[in-house]
Order: structure tokens, then C-alpha cells, then sequence
């Protein structure tokens, strides 16, 4: 039902690559070629600019890939709303989750709401909570799931389970038998803490400044991109680290990290999810109430 050449440009323009288009949609690349040489010829006018291997958007491009994401955009609520008509909860969701949530929180969600809704085609993407605030911006997700919240202005921000950082460290660190720390005692202690841009960095250091302690007073020991990064780095280590309670549950089981509290430090926090301001009710607030039920029953 969708013109596919204009499915065809949408690639296009966001991929910034004949190639790439071709791989996605499953067409060869002349093909692509030849959809956007016949929108050109309708329009009059350019959409792309090429130089060598490269292609970039001219003007009259621009407004077509804002037209574009429009039109996207209603149709696969249109797609949802059809099917709904007709008790079915098929469409398309197309999800962004920082680090944390895209490898503990969601994916026993994903699998749940697969079982009873099957004919819904949905895709993951993971990155920092900044870039999926991005990838929302720029609509190539309709849902983001994030640990922290810049206030834009063109999100919508809704608290969606509730989250708790941890001090975690081997169990056979030398502190490991002990039940808590004092915050001097933190201060010392080398820590591994997540990268700049991380949504679970971000509430660490307001947590910590909030009991008048600095990131710049820790003995930090280094930066990593990911928690599994900072786990297996314990492993080797006589650091610590601040990292979500969801992501050490097997290990805890196991014995083989060790949670250590941190006297008159808590470190709480929402996991939001995150869709543009404005945008009518559709496949993403359903998975959004099915996944709101999912923790509630925990």
C-alpha cells in the first residue's frame, strides 16, 4: 500500500547509501537507482547530491525526507489501527534501549509479548541514552526505553519500572565480607564507572553530589562503554563499580559478586520510556502497558 518508491527514498536518505538501501529492502542496487531517478524526474528536481561514492541530501531533499518520515509515521499507525479494527495487534515497533535496559530489562518483555502477539515485527537497537534520544528525533525508532532524562522538549518522558545502582565487587575482594562502606572508605576504593553520555553515569554522579561527593574524589581506575565491560573487568580486579541491580541477578546467585552498601548513599532511579511529544496512541503504548503489567507482577 505504501509507495514503495517512496519507502525506497526514506532508505535512501537515511542510510546515505545506494548500497545500503539495496541490502535492506532486499532489491538490487540499480533498482534503487532507477526509484529515485523517477522521483526526480516527478519533482523536477535533485534529492541528492553525489560526489564520487558519496551522496548527501539537497534542499528539495530535505523537505521530502520531512514529508517522508510524516507519511511513515501515519501509515504504520494506520497498519496498527487496521488490524486492531479487526482484534489483531500486527504492525511494525520499531525500539531504541540504552545499554542497561536493551541487555536486562526488556528482553524478557520482548519475549513475553512475542508469545501473544506474533505477528507484531519488532527490532532492537541499543546505544548511550543520548544517542536514543537521537534515534527518536530523528525517527528511526517509535519507542525509546532509557535510564536517564535530558528534558527535551520534544519528548515525552514516562517513568516505566523503578531501578536500583548498586556498589558491586568480586567475592573474594578484600571488603567482600563486609556488609558496608563508608564514603571516605569510597573515596579510596578504585572504581570503573560507565562512559560520559550514560544515562547510569549520570545518576551516579547526582547521587554522589547529592552526599557532597565529586567524581573528580573518586580514585576512578577507568571508563567503560558497557556493564558486561565492567563485570568482566571485576573479574580480574580489585575494583568496584556502580551498576544496575538487574544486571548482576546471576551473578549474585552464583556467589560470584558481592553487593556492597555505601553508607547514607541510595542510588534509585525510573527507567523511562521515551516517544515524541505529540504522537497519537498506537503499537508502542500497547507494548508499553504490557511491559508496565510484566513488572508490576514481579
Amino acid at each position: 500500500m505504501l509507495d514503495f518508491r517512496l519507502n525506497v527514498f526514506y532508505t535512501v536518505a537515511k542510510r546515505l547509501s545506494f548500497t545500503k538501501a539495496a541490502a535492506e529492502l532486499y532489491v538490487t542496487q540499480p533498482a534503487i537507482t532507477k526509484h529515485i531517478q523517477e522521483l526526480e524526474h516527478q519533482f523536477g528536481t535533485a534529492l541528492f547530491d553525489r560526489r564520487g561514492n558519496q551522496i548527501s541530501l539537497t534542499a528539495a531533499g530535505n523537505v521530502l525526507l520531512r514529508h517522508a518520515e510524516t507519511i511513515m509515521a501515519t501509515y504504520r499507525q494506520l497498519e496498527f489501527d487496521m488490524n486492531a479494527l479487526k482484534g489483531e495487534s500486527g504492525g511494525t515497533l520499531r525500539v531504541g534501549a540504552s545499554t542497561t535496559v536493551a541487555q536486562y530489562v526488556i528482553p524478557p518483555v520482548l519475549a513475553r509479548f512475542r508469545e501473544q502477539s506474533a505477528d507484531v515485527a519488532i527490532s532492537l537497537v541499543s546505544g548511550n541514552t543520548e544517542q536514543i534520544e537521537q534515534l527518536l528525533l530523528n525517527n528511526d525508532i517509535d519507542l525509546g526505553l532509557v535510564e536517564g532524562r535530558t528534558h527535551h522538549s520534544d519528548i515525552r518522558y514516562t517513568s516505566f519500572v523503578k531501578d536500583e545502582l548498586v556498589l558491586i565487587c568480586r567475592a573474594d575482594h578484600p571488603l567482600a565480607d563486609r556488609d558496608e562502606i563508608t564514603l571516605d572508605e569510597l573515596r579510596l576504593i578504585p572504581i570503573v564507572l560507565r562512559e560520559r553520555g550514560s544515562g547510569s553515569l549520570e545518576v551516579v554522579e547526582h547521587a554522589l553530589r547529592g552526599v557532597g561527593v565529586k567524581l573528580t574524589d573518586l580514585t576512578i581506575d577507568m571508563h567503560l562503554g558497557n556493564t558486561e565491560s565492567i563485570k568482566s573487568y571485576l573479574g580480574s580486579s580489585r575494583c568496584m563499580a556502580f551498576v544496575s541491580v538487574f544486571a548482576v541477578q546471576h551473578e549474585l546467585q552464583a556467589g560470584s559478586l558481592k553487593i556492597l552498601d555505601v553508607q547514607n548513599l541510595s542510588i534509585q532511579r525510573d527507567l523511562y520510556s521515551i516517544q515524541l511529544q505529540g504522537v497519537s496512541e498506537g503499537l508502542a503504548d500497547t507494548f508499553m502497558r504490557f511491559a508496565r503489567q510484566h513488572y508490576k507482577r514481579r
